[in-house]
């Protein structure tokens, strides 16, 4: 059976704030819930002016008191900065408090820019290796971090971009989650370099009611990823400011850097996915929408939750 899940770096668009996006990140994990998506992770990023998501363990402990069946976690931690007894302490409470619907995802890529990542990290030099190991041990359910004692352990998870990291996650015997929609093009390599208990796969997607609006929805998108190009980084803007004439040269860009978000209506959208899987074996998709509108992204997301059931009789 495929899985649908949410991963939600409360963007901040154009003319928006950090208040309101993560107000919007509390009520799109009410929606998901009641629509019967399977878990909802919120990452860790630093300095990023479109990115709300900075502190996971804050920001999961108030989508765990806001719904009642879905999975909540991070996706991920940066271990390399934090002390592991923290982690293991912060997501040891959040167990107690929620047993059984906590995952813990932990990654080591720096999460925003070098004087951010620096003031986050100060002098700490373990490998990301002793660090997992270090926080495996305090997450012991008999002697490790006080919270965790007794059983409160969260679901850990090895996060990752590259067959490297899948390769690590097999040693380990972790579940494993790609990041696809970061690099879409190494799914499949790291899927068939995995063996493990459960493989997740991220992918960005925008769905509406038909090909023609998704396009227009996926300008947003596309202008950003350009403007990133020609080095410039901008917010998230409107579909209607994203409206403009592409140069050849554009389109080529675009094509080459945004070609990894799957987009289009129900059928077409569908049909992306389930290419998705069968590439990749992968038993869970994780999906994040970047979209302007909110309203747009929760519809997107009402339609992805029917698809799921044409996924289903496909496979």
């Amino acid at each position: 059976m495929v899985r649908l899940s949410v991963l939600d770096t409360s963007p901040i668009v154009a003319g928006s704030t950090p208040r309101q996006a993560l107000h919007n990140t509390v009520d799109l994990a009410v929606l998901a819930d009641s629509l019967g998506y399977h878990r909802y992770w919120v990452p860790e990023h630093h300095g990023m002016r479109g990115v709300a998501s900075c502190a996971p363990a804050v920001l999961v402990g108030q989508l765990a008191a806001s719904t009642r069946r879905l999975r909540v976690g991070a996706g991920g931690v940066l271990l390399p900065n934090h002390a592991p007894i923290v982690v293991a302490e912060q997501f040891g409470t959040l167990e107690a408090l929620h047993p059984g619907r906590i995952d813990l995802g932990l990654g080591r890529a720096p999460g925003g820019p070098p004087a951010a990542v620096a003031a986050v990290r100060g002098s700490r030099s373990s490998s990301f290796r002793e660090q997992l190991s270090e926080l495996r041990g305090y997450l012991s359910p008999t002697e490790g971090a006080i919270p965790v004692r007794g059983g409160n352990v969260p679901q850990l998870w090895l996060l990752g971009s590259s067959s490297s990291s899948a390769e690590l996650a097999t040693e380990l015997g972790l579940p494993y989650a790609f990041a696809g929609h970061l690099n879409p093009g190494g799914a499949v390599e790291a899927a068939r370099g995995y063996r493990g208990p459960a493989l997740l796969v991220s992918i960005s997607v925008i769905v509406a009611a038909d090909d023609e609006r998704a396009e227009w929805l996926a300008g947003s998108t596309r202008l950003k990823v350009l403007s990133r190009v020609r080095g410039t980084r901008i917010q998230l803007p409107s579909p209607e400011a994203a409206a403009y004439r592409y140069t050849a040269d554009d389109r080529a860009e675009i094509a080459g850097r945004a070609g990894g978000v799957l987009v289009g209506g129900p059928t077409t959208v569908a049909k992306l996915l389930r290419t998705v899987l069968d590439e990749t074996a992968a038993t869970e998709l994780m999906v994040t929408t970047p979209l302007y509108y909110h309203e747009d992204r929760r519809r997107s997301y009402e339609l992805l939750a029917g698809i799921v059931d044409r996924l289903h009789s496909a496979g």
